[in-house]
């Protein structure tokens, strides 16, 4: 058996960093693109990052793509298919693998989506997150909710049927019946996927600064989760993840793969990546990153990421960080391949959290109960450090 077999799946992201404004409440990442789009000096500094770590993964299997930005879709078709074709020559890539491209429904140009598709890309993410104008404008977005639907129509016109809608809630003068309302006009436009996510006001944002007026209070908030969870229930949409909604055979592969503890290279201004390797038997997991500012970042795209070993004491809260998550939870095997860290190390804070009744055991699982899912975060400090 060979090292590969023994390491979690792989999958690549790619970052695209510019949009055309930045959204006052985002923090990823991103510019907002002054002059034309430097598309063709980029595209080469991907190329040149990919080759610099390809020896780091022995020409292991990709599982998913997955264009994310910023707003990818301001990159043509020709340069997403530059980015796949250098894939296809470096690396095996299984012959069903999922590449998702990031869309802002106000930058699609009419017939963009079947030249995507052409070039590879078979799975699409919409940021609609409203379905109303004035809650579009309140959030900075430049798209209008017509926009949406038109690269709706023009998803399934290019023979992409596997898309996904993002959608926020606990918007800025928003009342139950308009968030609920927002979840409505999303399912009647039959995504196989649903983003279902609070907004929240992060720190070095505009909003995160000078919070707008008129946002819903923690209760009206939760009330709009719930009520909103339980309609896609109704619709067929199967929570799977804290924010995430899907039916059974569409959810998101690339999000799974990071959910439960896979590895990922990361290329692009700022991207992340996560690494196993075998090193005499015993397993090393590695983090890295690129230079987020994206003039340095094609600068110095040919040299060698940033990285640092995790250390043994971190990866329990690195795992169950993401793993818990999960609706499905983990499976004290799945911990151990994943960490290299016998499952005992467990014991004693899951002990504590089943008897606050935020933890359960279950078919061989365990999971986050339904009051553990809402607090979420102080489940996981049981895991920090030398608690653990």
């Amino acid at each position: 058996m060979s090292a590969s077999t023994l390491l979690p799946p792989l999958s690549l992201y790619v970052h695209l960093p510019w949009c055309v404004r930045k959204c006052p409440y985002c923090d990823f990442n991103s510019y907002a693109l002054n002059g034309r789009l430097p598309e063709a000096d980029y595209i080469d500094a991907l190329l040149a990052d990919l080759a610099a770590q390809l020896p780091d993964i022995e020409r292991r299997e990709i599982v998913s793509v997955f264009f994310g930005g910023g707003t990818p879709s301001l990159f043509t078709a020709a340069g997403i298919g530059r980015v796949l074709g250098a894939l296809h020559a470096s690396l095996p890539v299984v012959a069903d693998v999922e590449v998702t491209l990031e869309a802002n429904p106000g930058t699609i140009e009419h017939g963009r989506f079947r030249d995507y598709r052409a070039a590879g890309v078979n799975r699409v993410s919409l940021g609609a997150q409203s379905f109303n104008d004035e809650s579009l404008r309140l959030l900075g977005r430049i798209h209008a909710v017509e926009d949406t639907q038109r690269a709706v129509r023009e998803l399934r016109q290019a023979g992409i049927d596997n898309f996904n809608l993002d959608l926020m809630y606990a918007l800025p003068q928003q009342g139950l019946a308009a968030a609920l309302s927002d979840v409505e006009h999303a399912i009647a436009l039959e995504p196989t996927h649903i983003s279902h996510y609070e907004l929240t006001l992060e720190p070095g944002t505009v909003f995160g600064s000078i919070a707008p007026a008129g946002l819903p209070d923690g209760d009206l908030a939760m009330e709009m989760q719930l009520v909103c969870q339980q309609r896609l229930a109704a619709a067929g949409y199967s929570q799977y993840e804290v924010s995430a909604y899907a039916h059974d055979s569409r959810r998101c592969r690339h999000n799974l793969n990071y959910w439960r503890f896979g590895d990922y290279l990361g290329i692009g201004a700022g991207a992340h990546g996560k690494g196993s390797r075998l090193l005499d038997g015993a397993l090393r997991i590695e983090r890295t990153w690129r230079e987020r500012e994206p003039r340095r970042y094609v600068a110095g795209a040919r040299a060698q990421p940033g990285r640092r070993a995790v250390p043994s004491s971190d990866l329990p809260f690195e795992y169950l960080m993401n793993a818990l998550r999960l609706r499905e939870g983990f499976a004290p095997g799945e911990f151990e391949q994943r960490t290299g860290l016998a499952a005992a190390v467990l014991a004693e804070p899951l002990s504590r959290l089943t008897a606050r009744e935020l933890i359960e055991w279950q078919d061989g699982r365990w999971r986050a109960t339904s009051r553990g899912y809402r607090f979420l975060n102080d489940v996981l400090t049981e895991f920090i450090g030398p608690r653990c």
